[in-house]
């Protein structure tokens, strides 16, 4: 969602903070803009657009100074506008602030300030939090009080406590250059400490090119930075938060040869699978053993019920775990959407462990849910994407999925990272629990060793994916269709398809075609099925019967060697053959490449496709 950049040191700030920028990009955004202080002024400038748009009119509209902030906006209240772009000043003119989050009461604080004599010109809620700090600074400094960094400060904490709802923020004063004073709740912020600088940002990416000193702010935080020194608060008392290294390849987070970042990341993962294998997967024992989680195989044992949350593709990833973790442990397995658990009245029984799965580790919707699994008293563990994230901090245990930096915006390889993890899961949970023999368990481990290079033909069969999606790209609609452990990959693969090239696509379990979707079907809605040769195979070449009778087109993602499927398709995507429990980790990855091809065709903006955002830090 929205990102922020703060920096106070002896470089010029612009430049800093518009590379900034650039490198939050990926979070999804539809306006952009910056304030940098100069000789007791505040330089705004800011649009609605991209921040290549405001690195233009910065070339004809330079600015200069040493301490600044910058944001992009993801529209949430308001329109995006040039107005309703951060950063936000109040009347005078003299506080700038750029916010990441929504304030809930927004329009009673408006009201109330309106008639105290604030004007406000944009529609944004975040507008309220420069005008209830100058009231507050007005009030304090009327008997002729100077304006320090304590006191802008205090008027930061005011105005915090007054606002219910979830901000990151980054304050500056035209009073005091030199001085950046931070807030969150709900949404993240970080502390970047450099040799005689400092950065404020929603994450690491702005921060790292410059230092790797990091500090991660926790919920309450109110932060004081200056050229020197910084301060950290909560409820009003002085805090320590420790210094962190964040470990972060900046060519990492490059495009490299790859026209976007999306099928660069796409390309990714049979390595990043690779290393994922070699360094948890003990082939012999028939387990895996994931370094950083601190629960112990009597723990893991222990485990009555494993209830899985996320959003998204996290979601499906968690009901494809649902499915393997079933079948190879015997545990029961939950699956709740987590923007449902957080209001949901229900029971939990003794033994649950909640497994929050998140790829930025910030998503607002799960992060609420772990706080309302750890209320329930129950064990937490986070599966994610990013060290030091705040539902790995708070999370009683976690496990990181080591996809590097994922900057499409569409998740491809941190979706199959968690695939790859669950399934990893679920197979030392099955040996822990005696639930499969120990021959089992190392025929399922080597199978698993084969995945990366199975992965890679997938990736070497692009050519033939390319020219479908080119053959499809102009059909309005599409179904999804997949049964047992891969009626999950339909929903994916459908999700693919309409994040990025903004075609109508629903998934669903095979044989729940019949019970309305079927009404859909004519020669100009095609259907994607994942039929490899598994146990319901043959029940998946019956639905295929039925959509050809109706005179549909089917698209099927089937086993290599599968003869008999083509003459009952228009179309056939192959991956290898594997265990059954195993194809989700195959089968996904046509889907991902179809859908990135479809929306190159179409002439979408596929790394930063409209109204989405990376990072869902707001509810």
């Amino acid at each position: 969602m929205c990102g922020i950049v703060g920096y106070i040191g002896p470089r010029p700030a612009a430049p800093l903070l518009i590379e900034g920028l650039q490198r939050l990009e990926y979070r999804g955004y539809d306006s952009a803009g910056i304030c940098v202080l100069n000789d007791g002024t505040l330089q705004v400038r800011k649009l609605a657009g991209r921040v290549a748009q405001l690195q233009k009119v910065l070339k004809d509209k330079p600015i200069e100074g040493n301490t600044g902030i910058a944001h992009t906006r993801w529209a949430t209240h308001g329109p995006p506008t040039d107005i309703n772009a951060h950063p936000h000043l109040d009347s005078s003119k003299t506080i700038a602030v750029v916010h990441n989050g929504i304030i809930e009461n927004y329009q009673a604080l408006k009201s109330k300030l309106i008639a105290q004599g604030c004007r406000f010109i944009s529609q944004t809620d975040s507008e309220v939090f420069a005008h209830l700090i100058s009231t507050y600074l007005k009030k304090k400094t009327a008997n002729g009080a100077a304006i320090t960094p304590a006191l802008l400060t205090e008027a930061v904490v005011n105005a915090a406590d007054q606002a219910t709802g979830t901000y990151a923020i980054v304050v500056t004063h035209a009073a005091l250059p030199g001085v950046l004073v931070g807030a969150r709740r709900g949404s993240p912020l970080v502390l970047g400490i450099g040799p005689n600088e400092f950065f404020l940002a929603s994450d690491i990416s702005p921060i790292i090119p410059y230092t790797d000193q990091v500090i991660f702010l926790e919920d309450g935080d109110v932060i004081t930075v200056t050229p020197t020194s910084y301060q950290i608060y909560n409820n009003k008392r002085a805090v320590e938060r420790p210094v962190k290294k964040a470990h972060y390849n900046p060519e990492e987070a490059e495009k490299g040869n790859f026209p976007h970042f999306m099928l660069k990341e796409i390309h990714e993962q049979p390595i990043r699978a690779a290393e994922v294998i070699k360094r948890c997967l003990k082939p012999n024992l028939g387990i895996a053993e994931f370094e950083e989680l601190s629960l112990s195989p009597v723990q893991l044992r222990k485990i009555k019920r494993l209830l899985l949350v996320g959003c998204g593709t996290s979601w499906h990833a968690a009901l494809t775990g649902e499915y393997t973790i079933e079948s190879l442990a015997l545990l029961p397995v939950e699956v709740e959407n987590a923007s449902e658990m957080r209001y949901r009245q229900r029971l939990y029984e003794k033994g649950t462990v909640v497994m929050a799965i998140s790829q930025s580790g910030e998503t607002a919707d799960t992060l609420a849910a772990v706080r309302v699994a750890k209320a329930q008293g129950l064990r937490t563990l986070a599966l994610v994407n990013v060290p030091g994230s705040t539902i790995a901090r708070e999370s009683d245990a976690e496990i990181y999925m080591r996809a590097g930096p994922e900057i499409g915006v569409a998740s491809t390889k941190a979706m199959g990272m968690q695939l790859l993890i669950l399934t990893l899961l679920g197979l030392t949970l099955a040996r822990l629990r005696e639930t499969i023999p120990l021959n089992k368990a190392r025929h399922l481990a080597r199978q698993l060793q084969r995945i990366p290079d199975q992965i890679q033909r997938i990736l070497e069969d692009s050519e033939h994916i390319k020219r479908l999606a080119e053959k499809y790209m102009n059909y309005g609609n599409f179904l999804y269709l997949g049964r047992q452990y891969n009626y999950p990959i339909a929903l994916e693969g459908a999700l693919k398809l309409k994040e990025i090239s903004y075609i109508h696509a629903e998934g669903y379990p095979s044989a729940e075609m019949k019970h309305g979707p079927i009404a859909l079907i004519t020669p100009e809605f095609p259907t994607v099925i994942i039929a490899p040769r598994d146990s319901v195979y043959e029940k998946n070449l019956n639905n295929i019967a039925e959509i050809k009778a109706r005179n549909g087109r089917v698209i099927a993602v089937a086993t290599e060697g599968d003869t008999k499927i083509v003459e009952v398709v228009d179309d056939v995507i192959y991956v290898p053959e594997t265990e059954e429990v195993l194809y989700p980790l195959l089968t996904v990855v046509p889907l991902q490449l179809f859908a990135y091809y479809v929306a190159v065709f179409r002439g979408c903006d596929v790394d930063k496709p409209r109204n989405l955002a990376k990072s869902v830090t707001v509810e």
